[in-house]
């Protein structure tokens, strides 16, 4: 059920902007697995209006959006200090309005004025609201005395108050916001006059026109910056007609910007819990292992950390698929999660597609390049040194044909189980061919296997 409302949110917003199905879709990625993303793209392609068009669906979640520009300062992001926290005798706004006895006290005090507003001559009224002014007053310096000298900050409705926070054009912030940005995002922390706080925000969204250019020195210090945002999508203008249309038609029909499909934080919270119960067998994490080493042969760097951290990402895929446990079809979307340029984006894409969309095929493929070159070897000695040629190469071969019975194993489909037999078969005639180039009767590669293995 739960996974039905995200669906249903997502299907709504992806009505609302044409093409933008994969942004909706890292959109929920992020907020699934508490991830950050960056939105990369021209002006007028629909950005920030995907964003705030799903958020909106978030039902009492505390919101904070801000365009972020060179003066806009950290009052602004997290608050300003509340100088009745300094002030002797004064009790910081944040404590009272905490503070359900100070509340409650306030409350009937509220009602004695308002009783004796209604008859002044009401003695047993007036002194009714004279116990509660003492009252009050006792109790007030009573928090004082507790909370008193204390530095608080007033966070009301700035990002330590909110769940969901959309950074436009975080790359122009003052370089004094920095610390205070980086913390936040990575650490979801903010500390003003020595007090820190925790930071309730499950995803930070931003968009931006441009990258900063991080090999020229003025810009090298956003770098961490961008680190800070797990997840990052290039947007593109709208490419097919019948999407552009499609808009247009939504747009004139007076339907546009309504919002039926919702769900709460609360839901939301639940979501996240039951992605976390989806698990991660050794075998993908094998895969994903094979997807770093490639992409690092490929010249693509992926840091540790962000290998270390592909779990959250994976899991909401898999938990969005309706799977129980990460599939290698789920690392497709880890596609917006690897690259650190745009120009990366069609490498990592390639290389996901290659390892992932089929993994068993892939490997398959790779022990047949194997056999071929070991075959390739044996042809190319000389004749009179076939016999022994031919040893080594039935030694490979043993070889080959246990490492092809562990993927005949991890075959779980009818085409899996299909491409592992032509595997095998091709790995036979392989065989028999070397062995009637020196006049021997093949043996199959399972007696090979066995004799091996007992030599």
């Amino acid at each position: 059920m739960l996974r039905d409302k995200m669906l249903a949110v997502m299907e709504e917003v992806n009505s609302e902007a044409a093409e933008r199905h994969e942004l909706v879709q890292t959109i929920a990625l992020a907020l699934l697995s508490g991830s950050n993303l960056f939105i990369l793209g021209a002006p007028g392609q629909a950005k920030s209006f995907v964003v705030n068009e799903f958020r909106k669906r978030i039902t009492g979640a505390k919101q904070f959006e801000r365009l972020l520009s060179r003066q806009t300062d950290e009052e602004a992001l997290f608050g300003r200090l509340d100088l009745a926290s300094l002030i002797p005798g004064a009790v910081p706004a944040q404590v009272l309005e905490q503070d359900g006895t100070y509340r409650m006290l306030r409350q009937e005090l509220a009602q004695a004025a308002e009783d004796f507003r209604a008859d002044p001559t009401d003695n047993a009224a007036a002194t009714r609201m004279q116990a509660l002014i003492e009252k009050l007053e006792q109790y007030r310096k009573g928090l004082s005395l507790l909370h008193g000298g204390t530095p608080m900050t007033i966070t009301a409705g700035k990002i330590p108050d909110a769940h969901i926070c959309f950074l436009d054009e975080i790359f122009k912030a003052a370089d004094g916001l920095l610390n205070s940005l980086l913390t936040a995002l990575n650490e979801r922390r903010y500390t003003n006059e020595g007090v820190t706080v925790d930071i309730p925000v499950i995803s930070f969204f931003s968009a931006s026109n441009e990258m900063p250019n991080f090999r020229n020195k003025e810009e090298q210090i956003l770098a961490p910056l961008y680190d800070r945002f797990q997840l990052r999508v290039v947007t593109k203008d709208v490419q097919e007609r019948t999407s552009r249309l499609a808009v247009l038609r939504n747009k004139q029909g007076g339907h546009f910007g309504e919002v039926k499909a919702t769900f709460s934080l609360d839901e939301l919270y639940a979501m996240q819990a039951q992605v976390k119960l989806i698990s991660v067998p050794e075998a993908v994490n094998e895969l994903m292992d094979d997807v770093l080493c490639e992409l690092r042969r490929e010249g693509i760097t992926v840091s540790d950390r962000t290998f270390f951290g592909y779990g959250p990402v994976a899991q909401a895929a898999a938990w969005l698929a309706g799977h129980a446990e990460v599939q290698s079809e789920d690392l497709l979307q880890l596609k917006n999660y690897l690259w650190n340029e745009p120009a990366e984006i069609e490498k990592v894409q390639a290389v996901l597609t290659r390892l992932c969309d089929d993994p068993l095929r892939t490997r398959l493929e790779e022990l047949l390049a194997k056999a071929k070159d070991a075959s390739g070897a044996f042809n190319d000695a000389p004749d009179g040194q076939k016999a022994r040629a031919l040893v080594q190469l039935s030694a490979g071969f043993a070889a080959l044909y246990r490492e092809w019975q562990t993927l005949d194993t991890a075959a779980q489909t009818d085409d899996q189980r299909r491409q592992a037999g032509d595997a095998l078969a091709a790995l036979e005639e392989l065989n028999r061919r070397a062995h009637e180039a020196c006049s021997f009767t093949p043996s199959p590669l399972a007696q090979l296997a066995v004799l091996q293995s007992a030599a």
